[in-house]
């Protein structure tokens, strides 16, 4: 596995927000979230770049694991949460969500892509870092 760093991290984001413009640029706006999780599936295996979905998140109390079903759509070469959407407006909440699953897995970066938008560029996504991140060396 590649070593993290702020570079990696960028230049797959990069690739992640790429993948999600050509999801969005064949199917169009208007339609469910899990149709855009199965294409944003389908355009990452393409692009060869490694992912879990669907994978559920563990919540650990003084070194006991709760029972609490947190799920994040897609957690991409262990390093980076993507929270996919697809909604006429963005709630606080769903940045709630990406920042717990984040915090959660130790993950330093995190991407919410909203597909219910005219362009995934300039207002369908929304990056986010954490403490993490700053820990990573930059190259």
């Amino acid at each position: 596995m590649k070593s993290i760093t702020q570079k990696y991290l960028d230049e797959l984001t990069y690739e992640v927000v790429g993948s999600a413009i050509e999801v969005h640029k064949v199917m169009g706006r208007g339609l469910l979230e899990s149709v855009y999780h199965k294409c944003l599936k389908e355009e990452l295996l393409h692009r060869k770049i490694n992912f879990l979905t669907e994978m559920k998140i563990p919540v650990l109390y003084k070194n006991k694991e709760l029972e609490i079903d947190f799920r994040c759509d897609l957690f991409i070469e262990q390093c980076l949460v993507v929270e996919i959407k697809s909604v006429h407006e963005m709630s606080t909440a769903f940045e709630a969500q990406l920042l717990t699953y984040m915090k959660l897995l130790k993950s330093p970066k995190g991407i919410l892509i909203n597909f219910n938008c005219s362009n995934i560029f300039k207002q369908g996504q929304k990056t986010y870092i954490n403490q993490y991140f700053n820990l990573l060396p930059e190259e």
